[in-house]
C-alpha cells in the first residue's frame, strides 16, 4: 500500500525547517490517526533500515547518522508520537504497545518493513515490543543504550512525570522555562555526552515546544516495561545492545540484565560516549550498524554492485 497524500505541515516545522538537520528529507504523513514528521533518505532497492529516537528527542538524534548510512541502505527515520513534528497524542498511544502499533501503521502506509532497525534508549524498547509481537521481521535490532527499565535518578525521568503529565499548566511551564532558562543543557550534561553547540540548539528548540515536553512527559507516564520483560525470553531476532560504560542516564547493568533473559541478545561494550554517543560520534555507530547488516548478508547485493 502506498503512502496517502502528504498533509500540511504544522506551524512549528516552519519556524525550524530552514536549520533542522536533513530537513532536504523530510515529509509528513498520515497513518495511525496521526500526522508523522518522518525523514528518508538513500538509495531505493537497498536494504531498509529503520531507527527510532528516544524520549523527548526526535529525528535530529540521527541528523549525522543518517546521511553515512544512507551510502549502504534505505534510511527511514520518524519522530515518535508526540515528538519533535508528529502531531500531538494522548492515552494508550503513549503506551509501549501504543507505540508499537503506531510505529507499524506508520510502516505499513510507507510500505517500509526494515532489513534492520536501530533504536537509541526508549526506541529500542519500541523495537524489541515490535519484533515480540510480529510488527517487524528484520534480521537484526541495534539497541543504542537501550532504555529497558525505568530510568531512575533525575525528577523528570521518574514517576513524578505522571503527576506533571495530567497537570495541563506543565507542558508551558517546562517550555517557558526552556527558553529562558539553561534547563535544556542542564538536562544534556546528565547524559555524559559531548554534543557541539548545534546540537544543543535543537534539544533546546524541542523544549521549547509545549507540544514536544507534553508528548515526552506522556510517553513516560504511561511507560510499563515489566510486561516486555517478561516477553524477552520469546525474543527470537538476533539484537545487539550497544552500551556506553559512562552513560548517567541508563546504567549498562540495564542492558546486561535483559542479555540474561534471552539467548538471541549479544552485548556491545564501548568505553565512553555517554546516553547520547551516536550523536557525538556517528561514525562509530554507522560502522556498527554496517559490520551488524554484513553479518546478516544484507548487504551482499550491494557491495557486489560496487
Amino acid at each position: 500500500m502506498g503512502a496517502p497524500a502528504d498533509p500540511a505541515p504544522p506551524e512549528s516545522w516552519h519556524a525550524v525547517a530552514r536549520h533542522w538537520p536533513n530537513a532536504a528529507h523530510s515529509n509528513f504523513v498520515r497513518a495511525a490517526n496521526l500526522v508523522w514528521h518522518v525523514q528518508r533518505m538513500g538509495e531505493p532497492g537497498a536494504p531498509k533500515c529503520l531507527l527510532l529516537h528516544g524520549t523527548g528527542a526526535s529525528t535530529h538524534s540521527f541528523g549525522a547518522l543518517m546521511p553515512l548510512l544512507a551510502e549502504r541502505f534505505d534510511v527511514l527515520a520518524p519522530d515518535l508520537p508526540g515528538h519533535g513534528f508528529t502531531s500531538e497524542a494522548r492515552g494508550r498511544i503513549l503506551t509501549l504497545p501504543g507505540m508499537a502499533g503506531a510505529l507499524a501503521g506508520l510502516l505499513d502506509a510507507l510500505d517500509f518493513a526494515p532489513s534492520i532497525a536501530a533504536g537509541h534508549s526508549a526506541g529500542a524498547a519500541i523495537l524489541i515490543e515490535m519484533a515480540l509481537t510480529g510488527r517487524i521481521a528484520p534480521a537484526a535490532l541495534i539497541g543504542f543504550n537501550g532504555a529497558l527499565e525505568p530510568i531512575e535518578g533525575n525528577a523528570i525521568f521518574s514517576p513524578l512525570a505522571k503527576a506533571l503529565f495530567v497537570n495541563p499548566f506543565t507542558a508551558h511551564t517546562i517550555a517557558f522555562q526552556a527558553r529562558h532558562t539553561r534547563l535544556p543543557r542542564r538536562l544534556l550534561a546528565n547524559t555524559g555526552s559531548s554534543l557541539d553547540d548545534a546540537t544543543i540548539a535543537h534539544y533546546e528548540t524541542l523544549v521549547g515546544m509545549p507540544s514536544h515536553v507534553a508528548g515526552a512527559l506522556g510517553m513516560m507516564a504511561n511507560w510499563d516495561l515489566e510486561p516486555l520483560q517478561r516477553r524477552l525470553p520469546d525474543l527470537t531476532t538476533p539484537t545487539t545492545l550497544i552500551v556506553n560504560e559512562d552513560d548517567r542516564m541508563v546504567p549498562p547493568r540495564v542492558s546486561r540484565h535483559a542479555a540474561t533473559l534471552t539467548n538471541s541478545i549479544a552485548i556491545l561494550s564501548l568505553p565512553a560516549g555517554g546516553h547520547l554517543a551516536h550523536e557525538s560520534d556517528p561514525r562509530q555507530f554507522s560502522e556498527i550498524i554496517e559490520e551488524t547488516a554484513r553479518t546478516a548478508r544484507l548487504l551482499d547485493a550491494v557491495e557486489a554492485a560496487q
